[in-house]
């Protein structure tokens, strides 16, 4: 996760133009959780999203978010007022000394970081720290969709993942985590002789129009286009492409256009929407949700 580590990657705008996850997500994660529901752990938090939100409604009585970065947890720390949520800068392989004590957890989760963990270190310490019968729910999102523009589509997955490294951000992703994402998290397998009843649920996303996909879709939201240049700027692999390029300043920065300025330019011509910052598209999410209890 050394890239939201970084000073110069900006908490601020990942809390901002992130997509959220729905009610039927949390839903679905409560619904195969059994037993009690005092301790829940949030790896990977990053500015707090799911921490707060297995705290609202008395979901469960205690959330820790941990994170290795210290600038997602301050902007964790300053968009919390629940009593109950606590954040912690540390890894997920290792807790904090102190924090919870060894089989006290009966939740861990994680949304949209799990792809980074390794686990040949993690899976002993969720074995340590959750009791017997405890679940673990990890979740992630791939790349979205723009529904309604099948070209469009393809403009942004040439760009996302073309080899170029000066027109395109294929050659910046860390590796293999983006594929584990892509791969909608089937790599994560918990071991047989720690879990067991282990639950996967999926979607995949089409350009046939809303939730022409298969599978259950969590992930949907409409943006402006010029929402939608801002969000694909918290990408990590633009962030990459940024530092090997800092001549190409944004244009509404007043430089001469980065990556993705280019990337819309070249979506405006086939499609004219994505010229107008104002314009508002429907993006999908590819997810994966694999779900596991304690032995």
């Amino acid at each position: 996760m050394a890239t939201f580590a970084k000073s110069t990657f900006s908490a601020a705008s990942y809390a901002a133009f992130r997509p959220t996850y729905p009610p039927a997500l949390y839903n679905a994660v409560l619904a195969y959780h059994r037993g009690p529901k005092r301790v829940c752990l949030d790896l990977g938090c990053g500015t707090g999203i799911v921490t707060r939100e297995m705290a609202a409604s008395g979901r469960f009585e205690r959330v820790i978010g941990t994170d290795p970065s210290l600038g997602m947890i301050k902007q964790a720390r300053e968009q919390t007022t629940e009593s109950n949520v606590e954040f912690h800068e540390g890894s997920a392989e290792s807790m904090p000394s102190g924090l919870v004590a060894e089989g006290s957890v009966d939740c861990v989760v994680a949304g949209q970081s799990a792809h980074w963990f390794d686990y040949h270190k993690l899976w002993p310490e969720m074995r340590r720290l959750l009791r017997k019968g405890g679940t673990i729910a990890f979740w992630g999102y791939k790349d979205p969709v723009l529904v309604d523009y099948p070209c469009a589509t393809e403009v942004l997955n040439k760009y996302t993942y073309g080899p170029d490294p000066e027109t395109q951000l294929g050659p910046y992703w860390t590796q293999p985590g983006r594929r584990y994402v892509q791969e909608k998290l089937r790599v994560i397998q918990p071991p047989q002789e720690s879990f067991e009843e282990v639950q996967r649920v999926e979607y995949e996303p089409a350009c046939k129009g809303a939730r022409s996909g298969e599978g259950t879709i969590f992930m949907e939201k409409s943006l402006s286009v010029g929402q939608a240049k801002a969000y694909y700027r918290t990408f990590s692999s633009f962030h990459g492409w940024q530092e090997a390029h800092p001549e190409d300043v944004s244009r509404e920065k007043g430089g001469r256009g980065d990556l993705v300025d280019r990337m819309f330019e070249e979506m405006a011509e086939g499609d004219a929407v994505f010229g107008v910052e104002e314009e508002v598209v429907r993006m999908e999410w590819g997810s994966g949700l694999v779900m596991a209890r304690r032995r």
